[in-house]
Parts: structure tokens; C-alpha cells; sequence
């Protein structure tokens, strides 16, 4: 379970960062920011913070909607058009920056927790976490925000493009969303510099 080891390594304000959506064929890249205050470490519902992807999408919703109205918060996306200009890791790492930035006007961030390995230009000095989402609370606050927001997004756009199965695999290269790629084409929100739409785009034209 995640904790404040890392948190408690430096003083200030701490942000934890964190993205989803860097595997998807379709829809935004999005990062989130969030820092739990020393004096805010008292809430009961802490203790159920731990990596988006072990909690139920029920907990998840709970817990982000506690998370964005108690801590400073930062929810950032980055498009498509964005996404196959710059390429993925480089879209990944502006809306973490970005997400950052955002908190950092306000708060002076002292340091940030970045998941994975690789961290973006910050205003704070960073330290990166591999599997930061299992270790950090901040970076797990991050992870469910940041994930409850995409897949929102994504059942939205499921709704204007039904086939895809978006609201069951946000995006992601399931076997039914290749399948619907096959028989209904490539979408305004499709990555067109990802390898299966890209492979069906040229075979189109």
C-alpha cells in the first residue's frame, strides 16, 4: 500500500504526478497533480488511497470526488492532434508539466513525485518513482483523479461513437475495438500515428 515515505524525504509542498491513457488508440492523454497537505493528513478516507488500478470504479469515483474538493488538485489533457504531433511520451510529459505548473502558481511547490521514470521540465525539483502509484499517496491521489476523468471522457465520446466499445476499454487496442476499427474506420478521435490505425488508414486511402 502506498504511504508517505516518499512525501516525508522533503519539506513544503509536495505534489505528486501521475498520467493515464499513454496505451489508448483513441482519446486525450491525461495527467494529474495533487499534494496532500501535512495539516490535511488527518482524513479518514486516506487510508483507502491506493493505485487507481486495484479499486473498484465505484471507490475510485468516492475517493476523487473527496480528493479534488479537499486537496489542491491539477487535471490536465492532452488531444489527439497533440498527441500524433509531439508523440505520446511527449504529450505525457507536457500535461504533467502542465498539471504542475497549474499548482505551482499557486502553492510554490518545493518538490514533485513523478511515476515512472522519466519526469517533465518542473518549476520544483522531482524525484521519479517506478510504480509510484503503489509507494506514494500523492502519486496514487494522482492516478485515481487522473483516471476517473479519462474514463468519463471516454464514456462521454462513447455516446457519439457507439461501436468502439469506449465506455468498457477507454480507448485501449481491445479485440472489439480493433474489430469496430475493421468495420466502421477511424474516428476524429483516433490517434493516426498509432500502429493499428495507421495500418488502417493506409489501407484506406
Amino acid at each position: 500500500m502506498p504511504d508517505f515515505e516518499h512525501e516525508d524525504r522533503h519539506s513544503g509542498f509536495v505534489c505528486g504526478i501521475d498520467e493515464v491513457g499513454r496505451g489508448p488508440l483513441a482519446g486525450p492523454v491525461v495527467a494529474a497533480c495533487v499534494v496532500i497537505p501535512q495539516d490535511q493528513r488527518h482524513h479518514d478516507f486516506i487510508r483507502g488511497i491506493d493505485n487507481s488500478k486495484n479499486l473498484s470504479k465505484t471507490k475510485r469515483a468516492a475517493l476523487s470526488k473527496l480528493i479534488l474538493s479537499i486537496f489542491p488538485s491539477a487535471i490536465v489533457e492532452i488531444g489527439v492532434e497533440e498527441i500524433d504531433r509531439i508523440n505520446i511520451l511527449q504529450a505525457s510529459l507536457l500535461a504533467m508539466r502542465q498539471s504542475c505548473e497549474s499548482i505551482h502558481k499557486i502553492y510554490a511547490l518545493s518538490h514533485a513525485l513523478v511515476d515512472g521514470d522519466k519526469a517533465p521540465d518542473l518549476p520544483c525539483s522531482s524525484t521519479t518513482i517506478i510504480k509510484g502509484d503503489d509507494k506514494s499517496l500523492s502519486i496514487a491521489a494522482a492516478s485515481i483523479i487522473a483516471k476517473v476523468y479519462r474514463d468519463a471522457l471516454m464514456e462521454k465520446l462513447a455516446k457519439e461513437f457507439p461501436h468502439y466499445g469506449w465506455e468498457r476499454n477507454a480507448g485501449y487496442p481491445t479485440a472489439d475495438h480493433i474489430n469496430a476499427l475493421d468495420r466502421f474506420g477511424v474516428t476524429i478521435h483516433h490517434r493516426t500515428t498509432f500502429g493499428p490505425v495507421k495500418l488502417r488508414l493506409a489501407k484506406s486511402a
